[in-house]
C-alpha cells in the first residue's frame, strides 16, 4: 500500500505540535478521519440536512436513503443476517447500556449472574452495576494471565445454574489482546447464556463476522474506526430485539400513540427514538468504505509491522522499560512505563515533542489494579502511521527517559 498517499487523506497529519511534526498515536482512543468521512458530513449539512423517516419532500427523502443505505453498508460489514439486527446509536457505550437495561431489565431477575472480564472498559462494567442495584445480581469475574490473555479455565469454571449472561471484549483496549471469542461464545451457548461481545477495538483493525462467532449482541463505535463521532451500533440477534422491550420512548420508535395505549414500531426503528445522528450516521458509510477498500487484512499486516518494530526497540533500547499486555494475539497497542515514571510526566513531555499518546488507566481501572499499577503510557497504530513516525517516537522516548532520570 502506498501509505503517503493514505496519510494524504487526513490532512490533520500535516500539523506541527510545539514546532514539531504531529505523531499520532492515540488511535486506540479515536482515530482520525479521511477527506471522504470529512466531506460526506460537510455536504450533509450543506445539502441534505433534512429530518428522516419524517417527510415525502426531497431533502427528507434523499437523508433517509443515506441513513438506510449505511445501515445495509453495516450489515455487509458485520455480515448480520437482516438489516432489522442493525440498531444505531450514539457508541459502543450506548450500546452496552441499551442491553443491560432492555434485556437486563427484561430477563435477568434477583439471584441471576453475569459473567465480565477484568480487562473491560468502565463502559462495560458500570451499565451492569447499574442493574446489579436494581436487581440482586452477582457478577464474576474472569482474570487475566501473566501476558494479559484470559484465563479459559477460569472462565469455564465460573458457570452455574445462575449464569445467565457474559459480557466480555473483543479486543482490550490496555493489553491490546484479541480474545477468543468464538470460543468464548461457544462455552456459553453450551450453557444456554447469550453473550454480548464490546468490539469498539476489534471492528478498525479485524474482520467482523456476527454469525460466524455467533454472538447475540455485537458494539462498536465509528469514531474508533476512522469515521466520525456520536455514532455507533449494536447488531443483536433478532430473536433477542424482538422480545427485548425499547430502550427509550419519544418519536421514530412508535407505530400508534394515544393515552390509553402505544404500540412501537418494527426493527430496527423500535431502539432508536429520536431524531438520529443521521449525517453522522452517512459519513460512517464512508469510513467502512475507506477500510473495505484497502482491505481489512491489508491494515491489520501494516498495523502488525509497527507494531512488532516498535515493541522491539522500546525492549533493547529503553532502561527500564515495562510493557503490559504481551500476548502473541494482538492489536497495534502497546502500554508500558518506564522504570517508576509516572505516566503523566510522560505523556506531557511526549507531546512537547509532538507525539500524542494516552496516558492514565484508560477507563480500566479493574485492570490496572489487577496488574499493580495506576496507569501506563499508551501508544496506539493506525494504517496512516509509519517506520518513520516509530523512529520519531521512539526518539522523543529516549530523549524524555534521560530527562526524568
Amino acid at each position: 500500500m502506498d501509505i503517503d498517499k493514505i496519510r494524504a487523506e487526513f490532512p490533520i497529519l500535516r500539523r506541527t505540535i510545539y514546532n514539531h511534526p504531529l505523531v499520532y498515536l492515540d488511535n486506540t482512543a479515536t482515530s482520525q478521519a479521511p477527506d471522504s468521512v470529512v466531506n460526506s458530513i460537510v455536504s450533509g449539512y450543506t445539502q441534505t440536512k433534512a429530518n428522516v423517516h419524517r417527510g415525502v419532500h426531497t431533502l427528507s427523502m434523499e437523508a433517509t436513503e443515506l441513513q438506510e443505505g449505511a445501515r445495509r453498508r453495516v450489515r455487509e460489514f458485520v455480515n448480520a443476517s437482516s438489516i432489522e439486527e442493525i440498531i444505531f446509536t450514539r457508541g459502543t457505550t450506548e450500546a452496552i447500556n441499551l442491553v443491560a437495561a432492555s434485556y437486563g431489565g427484561e430477563f435477568l431477575k434477583d439471584g441471576d449472574e453475569i459473567i465480565l472480564s477484568v480487562m473491560e472498559h468502565h463502559s462495560n462494567i458500570v451499565p451492569w452495576q447499574l442493574l446489579q442495584r436494581r436487581k440482586n445480581l452477582k457478577i464474576r469475574v474472569i482474570p487475566v494471565n501473566a501476558i494479559g490473555e484470559l484465563d479459559m479455565e477460569v472462565y469455564k469454571s465460573l458457570f452455574n445454574e445462575r449464569t445467565r449472561f457474559v459480557s466480555v471484549c473483543h479486543a482490550s483496549n490496555v493489553l491490546g489482546t484479541i480474545n477468543p471469542v468464538k470460543e468464548i461464545i461457544a462455552i456459553a451457548h453450551s450453557h444456554g447464556v447469550p453473550v454480548l461481545i464490546d468490539g469498539a477495538q476489534a471492528a478498525p483493525h479485524l474482520k467482523i463476522d456476527v454469525q460466524d462467532i455467533d454472538a447475540d449482541f455485537y458494539a462498536f463505535s465509528a469514531h474508533k474506526m476512522y469515521g466520525p463521532s456520536g455514532v455507533g451500533v449494536l447488531y443483536g440477534k433478532k430473536k433477542w430485539l424482538e422480545m427485548m422491550p425499547p430502550y427509550q420512548g419519544g418519536g421514530e420508535m412508535i407505530e400508534s400513540v394515544s393515552f390509553e395505549k402505544t404500540t412501537f414500531a418494527e426493527l430496527p426503528f423500535k431502539f432508536e427514538a429520536g431524531t438520529p445522528d443521521f449525517i453522522s450516521i452517512a459519513a460512517m458509510h464512508k469510513a467502512i468504505d475507506f477500510i473495505d477498500n484497502l482491505g481489512i487484512d491489508n491494515i491489520a499486516a501494516h498495523e502488525r509491522k509497527l507494531l512488532d518494530y516498535t515493541t522491539a526497540r522500546m525492549l533493547e533500547e529503553i532502561p527500564g522499560m515495562r510493557i503490559f499486555g504481551t500476548a502473541p494475539d494482538k492489536c497495534a497497542i502497546i502500554s508500558f512505563l518506564v522504570g517508576n515514571e509516572h505516566h503523566y510526566d510522560m505523556g506531557m513531555l511526549l507531546d512537547k515533542l509532538g507525539i500524542a499518546v494516552r496516558t492514565g488507566h484508560h477507563c480500566a481501572q479493574p485492570l490496572m489494579t489487577a496488574l499493580g499499577i495506576d496507569g501506563t503510557v499508551r501508544a496506539s497504530f493506525a494504517i496512516y502511521n509509519t517506520i518513520e513516525e516509530c523512529d520519531m517516537f521512539l526518539a522523543a522516548l529516549r530523549r524524555v527517559a534521560a530527562m526524568l532520570g
